[in-house]
């Protein structure tokens, strides 16, 4: 019998822990392993630290200590709250998520073109993912990072499915499964804040270049459907809300390449809003720019760079 990998073991102890142990206690499970997690891996707190302090600038020292702790916190609430979904009925879901302006969605589906939905890694995203498929009968599809080992991948592949969501990993055959899922009219929904390949478009994002994902507003304009900002915030308790803003203006002007370099500058834009709203939800642990590269060398942690894109050249 093969040897479990340790870390998906470690995911899947943890969606046990989070389903059985009462929410208090799971809530201070998760927050203690967490913190550890802050503790023993400098870089990712680093990391955390520099993401926050681009959404706001005026943290410094304590504050910044501070938001960093509330960031780790609000991560493991994440996982918390996704490996509880399961057990929830459709009533219990609706009941925790408030949604603002969900007509934008309800009237692009009208069309039957589909929603490319994009969004940060911001909140609990999965908590509207599972209120699209389960209150309101639509069907969504989501584009997501493959991750190492392929056991873990499809861990989360599997919980996801579980939710009603529709899996497509990042990769040579993303795009026409995403295309087909646009032609059946689902909400695609795509994490549009970092640029994992590096093959994305240059952009000043939070004062600093980086690129971020050409996807959706390729995928928009070439098939019609709705490009939609949305972002998913936690509530006090046990809450969620959504925001859903109004469809980005994806029309024709030129040539496709100039189009999507447009939309997509105005995208990050956007992003950058959605995110200062509540920038201690973002859950952004990875290197994002060129300059975060920099620092993981001169802390002798270096981290594979993009093939392409700033992100491939030092700063």
């Amino acid at each position: 019998m093969p040897i479990p990998d340790p870390v998906t073991a470690a995911y899947r102890a943890g969606a046990a822990v989070s389903r059985t142990l009462p929410r208090p206690l799971a809530d201070l499970t998760a927050r203690g392993l967490s913190r550890l997690a802050a503790t023993t891996s400098k870089e990712r707190r680093m990391l955390v630290a520099r993401h926050l302090r681009r959404a706001d600038p005026t943290l410094h020292g304590a504050r910044l200590d501070r938001a960093v702790d509330a960031t780790f916190d609000s991560y493991a609430r994440y996982w918390v709250d996704s490996f509880r979904l399961p057990q929830l009925t459709p009533e219990q879901v609706d009941w925790g998520f408030a949604v603002e302006g969900y007509a934008h969605v309800a009237d692009a589906l009208a069309v039957g073109r589909g929603v490319v939905a994009v969004l940060p890694h911001l909140g609990g995203w999965e908590w509207a993912g599972f209120w699209l498929t389960r209150v309101m009968g639509v069907k969504v599809t989501v584009v997501v990072e493959p991750v190492e080992p392929p056991a873990l991948f499809e861990f989360f592949a599997d919980f996801r499915r579980e939710l009603g969501m529709e899996i497509v990993p990042l990769g040579p055959d993303a795009g026409r499964a995403v295309l087909a899922a646009l032609a059946d009219n689902h909400v695609v929904c795509l994490l549009a804040d970092r640029d994992i390949v590096g093959d994305g478009v240059e952009v000043e994002f939070f004062g600093e270049l980086t690129t971020i994902p050409a996807g959706p507003a390729t995928v928009a304009l070439r098939t019609g459907a709705a490009m939609i900002p949305v972002a998913v915030y936690f509530d006090e308790g046990a809450g969620h809300r959504a925001l859903v803003l109004p469809p980005m203006d994806t029309h024709r002007e030129g040539r496709l390449r100039d189009d999507v370099r447009r939309i997509t500058v105005e995208l990050a834009a956007v992003l950058e809003d959605l995110i200062r709203r509540a920038p201690e939800q973002w859950h952004l642990q990875q290197p994002n720019w060129p300059s975060d590269f920099d620092e993981l060398e001169r802390m002798g942690k270096p981290h594979p760079r993009p093939a392409h894109g700033p992100s491939a050249v030092r700063g």
